[in-house]
This record gives C-alpha cells, sequence and structure tokens, in this order.
C-alpha cells in the first residue's frame, strides 16, 4: 500500500486571503492527490490563540483607519527582508514551538501562504531542518517580506511577480509561475438558470458586490448611488462576517427591496459569481483571483496602498477590470448592462472560458505534487 505524503501549510490571518489560499490548496491536494494528507494552520493563532487576535486586530484597524500610513511603511519596505528585530520577535515568539509541531507531525513538505511562517520555516531550516518548504505569494507583487534564501521554491502568480524576485537575488529555477491556488468550487462554471431559481433571482442585470470586511460597503455614500440603479438591475452585496453592517443594512428601508439581496458569510461565492454579470470589490489577491477563474468582468473600489495597487495596476493593465474614478465609471458599465442585457448574458459562458485560458486554477496545486518528494 503506498504510504501517504504528508504536506503541513502554515498561513496567517492578516487579511483572509492567505489562509483561503491555504485552504484551496488543501482541498484542491485532496481532490487531485488522494495519496496526500495536508494540514492547515494558522500558525500565530494556533500557537497563540489570546495574543495573535489582538495583534491582527490592531493591523486590520491600521489598515482600515490608516491606510495612508500602511501604504507608507508597505513601500519603504518593498524591497526589503524583514528586520532583525522582527525575526527576532518571531524567533521568541514562534521559533521552539513551530519546531516541536514540525518534528511532532513530521510532514514531508511545508507550504506557506504568509511571509511569517515563511520566516519562521526559513530559520528552522537554516539550523538543520531538512524538510523542503514551498512558498506561495498570495498576491501580484513580491514584497520583500516574503524573500528568504531557505524557500526552496516559490510560486507566484505572474511572471511579472518572478522577475521581481530574481531582482531580489532569488534564483530563476527556485521560482514557478502557477497562479494564485482557488478553491476547486471556482474551477468549474455552474448553470445560471438553475442558479436563478435556487437564488430566487429575476433574470436581470446581475451586480455582485465584495469587501464588506475590508470597507468597502461602510461607503454609505457609494452604496446610496448604487441604490439609484436597483430597478434595473439586481445588487447582492456580500458582507461576510461583518454582522454589524449587514445588521445596519437589513434595518435600513432603502435596502428592502427585490432587487437587492444582503448575504452574510457564504461558502456559495463561486456560485454568486456564476449568477452575476460585474463584481464590484476590493482588489485583494484572492477575490481577483477567484473571479479571473469565472471569467468576471471587475469594478475595484478604493484600493488599500500597498498590495492591493499593485494587484490593481495588473488586472487593469490586463483587461480583467477597471478602477472606480468616480460615479460615473459605474453608471458607464451599469448603463452597458442594461442597454445590452441579452449579448452580455450570451457572452458570458466564453468570458469564463477567457478566463481559465488566462489561468488554470488547478496548477499551483498540481506543481506542489510533483515536488513532494
Amino acid at each position: 500500500m503506498r504510504k501517504k505524503k504528508r504536506i503541513l501549510i502554515l498561513s496567517e490571518g492578516f487579511g483572509a486571503g492567505h489562509t483561503q489560499a491555504a485552504y484551496a490548496l488543501s482541498d484542491s491536494l485532496r481532490l487531485l492527490a488522494p495519496h496526500i494528507q495536508s494540514r492547515v494552520l494558522e500558525l500565530g493563532t494556533f500557537l497563540h490563540p489570546t495574543l495573535a487576535p489582538l495583534v491582527i486586530g490592531a493591523y486590520r484597524r491600521t489598515v482600515t483607519t490608516q491606510p495612508k500610513l500602511y501604504g507608507l511603511v508597505y513601500r519603504s519596505q518593498d524591497r526589503k527582508t524583514l528586520n532583525r528585530l522582527t525575526r527576532l520577535a518571531l524567533h521568541r515568539i514562534c521559533y521552539a514551538q513551530t519546531a516541536a509541531i514540525v518534528r511532532q507531525l513530521k510532514p514531508d513538505a511545508i507550504v506557506c501562504t504568509h511571509p511569517f511562517p515563511s520566516a519562521v520555516i526559513s530559520r528552522l531550516k537554516r539550523f538543520g531542518l531538512e524538510v523542503p518548504l514551498y512558498t506561495v505569494i498570495t498576491d501580484y507583487d513580491a514584497h520583500g517580506t516574503w524573500v528568504s534564501s531557505e524557500v526552496n521554491t516559490y510560486l507566484v502568480s505572474t511572471p511579472g511577480v518572478k522577475h521581481k524576485l530574481e531582482s531580489l537575488g532569488i534564483p530563476p529555477e527556485a521560482v514557478q509561475v502557477t497562479g494564485i491556488p482557488v478553491h476547486p468550487n471556482f474551477w468549474q462554471p455552474h448553470n445560471r438558470d438553475e442558479l436563478r431559481a435556487r437564488f430566487g433571482l429575476r433574470q436581470l442585470p446581475t451586480v455582485l458586490v465584495m469587501g464588506g470586511g475590508w470597507g468597502l460597503l461602510k461607503d454609505r455614500n457609494f452604496l446610496h448611488h448604487l441604490l439609484r440603479w436597483r430597478e434595473q438591475i439586481q445588487l447582492v452585496l456580500c458582507l461576510g462576517s461583518n454582522h454589524s453592517s449587514l445588521r445596519e443594512l437589513a434595518e435600513d428601508p432603502r435596502f428592502r427591496h427585490p432587487n437587492i439581496r444582503l448575504l452574510g458569510f457564504t461558502k456559495e461565492v463561486s456560485q454568486w459569481m456564476d449568477v452575476s454579470d460585474l463584481l464590484i470589490t476590493k482588489p485583494g489577491g484572492m477575490t481577483c483571483t477567484e473571479a479571473l477563474a469565472k471569467g468576471i468582468p471587475m469594478l475595484f473600489h478604493k484600493p488599500i496602498p500597498g498590495q492591493e495597487e499593485r494587484n490593481l495596476q495588473y488586472f487593469t493593465q490586463m483587461g480583467f477590470g477597471e478602477a472606480i474614478r468616480s460615479a460615473e465609471t459605474v453608471d458607464l458599465w451599469f448603463r452597458q448592462l442594461i442597454d445590452h442585457y441579452p449579448e452580455i448574458e450570451q457572452a458570458r459562458s466564453s468570458r469564463s472560458a477567457a478566463g481559465g485560458a488566462a489561468y488554470s486554477p488547478s496548477l499551483c496545486s498540481q506543481a506542489i505534487m510533483e515536488m513532494v518528494p
């Protein structure tokens, strides 16, 4: 009987995308390679369940309330590896306990989807750990904090990210362009008519709005502008785990309309993307990659300075979406949806095929399967 290979996938909760990528990898490997066992850990939360949420909460508040400060720090450290103080802190907080976890689980490979656990495992490798380390960069940029010579292979989103890593000293053979992994739910399209019936939607232009946890749906002026179109366009507002905003909008009579749907956390994002004709979102790496897999065009709302700006740059340059410069941007897209809806709906399936041609959602998982010793 073939012995099962073990892969330990490490992430952190600084933004949902890193952990989403970790679970997407885990589920993809389970589907593609039954001989591989995988386990996902948010390392900081697992080791320090009291301290980690406080640190992550402080980070989240800084990003949402002081984005310019965050962007300044991001750019100032763009080509620098983790500084000595940060490495020392990670060593003190995580090093010994992480070493114990690795000894206990005995993985054949370790995959990291966040730079902090990648730095911790890199230090372990520096002092004798022989387990191969594969690091998946979950945005369309390679910040210096990801860089470590102990990483065996980087798996990245685009050739541009590969070139940046090379400019930071990583050898070309240590970088594979695989795209960012997304959950298998996003690999295949669903039937739009069946989804409309299940979700109780009409055959109207449908716009999915995501980003409730990171400020988009807190922009009340923007939301109220969207409401002007509610007679002609179905609006699906996905607020994720932002329970306070969900409750606030549900109590607002302006949002009680047959063409408006308010969603909390859902595991059916792939289906909602399939049944929608346009996505309005913050340009986070994971959400944009999921939309790319679905071939749905995107409008981007106020990117946070830093990695979201880099993501926005990539997706607009490639023609996959457009930045919202003003209310007129939204109006032009909505008018196009209304005036040309039969043609747009007919072309929806071909857009999905175009997205698949630009991005193969299983490629990252397949690359890891091939590398595991």
